[in-house]
């Protein structure tokens, strides 16, 4: 079982990663988290996840074991699929992702290219429990500010998207500038937004 690769980075895409490792050149299938973590960097680290199935061997890598462990969470849930997984995970940052899933928010989780509400529902119900242990839980918010924070997360996502964004990037943009600024309005999230896309 291979626990991680280290190595030079010899080429990226916002899906794949190629590291060189003693003369080997390993490709491995990345969230953007892992995309946006391994910028700019000659050498990397990658955890990686081992997908061996008849017709392929699929290696997955990750730039933290808390994601890693996400990930493994995700497939163990019928009807997600490593790619389904890799997807969720691309849309939004671990603890978002331990957040949708405390909270049980569907809606958001729902907004995920190919998640529907039934197989968002059955993510939430079955890691519920289990997302304690990764500990990546988001500190918790007084639930009104949450609210605010998630309607306003929402409407700013939805109308980037009614104005021709892809909804990933649109997420990601949106989630780091309410980071940054919790307190904007959603018309200033969205011209911040626009200048970023």
């Amino acid at each position: 079982m291979i626990e991680y690769i280290k190595g030079e980075l010899v080429e990226e895409t916002p899906a794949l990663a190629v590291i060189e490792c003693n003369g080997v050149g390993y490709g491995a299938n990345i969230s953007l988290n892992t995309y946006s973590a391994i910028q700019g960097k000659k050498t990397i680290r990658l955890y990686i996840y081992e997908a061996i199935r008849e017709d392929a061997y699929v290696l997955y890598g990750f730039a933290t074991k808390e994601e890693r462990e996400l990930f493994l969470m995700l497939i163990s849930v019928s009807g997600v699929g490593g790619n389904t997984a890799r997807m969720i995970l691309s849309a939004l940052s671990p603890s978002e992702l331990c957040n949708v899933i405390s909270t049980g928010n569907d809606k958001l989780l729902k907004t995920v290219k190919g998640i529907g509400l039934k197989t968002a529902q059955r993510i939430i119900v079955e890691l519920k429990d289990k997302i304690v242990s990764v500990g990546a839980s988001a500190t918790p918010v007084s639930t009104a500010a949450a609210a605010v924070h998630s309607e306003i997360y929402e409407e700013a996502v939805a109308a980037l998207t009614m104005l021709g964004f892809a909804q990933a990037p649109s997420q990601k943009v949106v989630a780091a500038i309410l980071k940054e600024e919790p307190d904007a309005p959603v018309e200033k999230v969205i011209k911040t937004a626009l200048k970023r896309l």
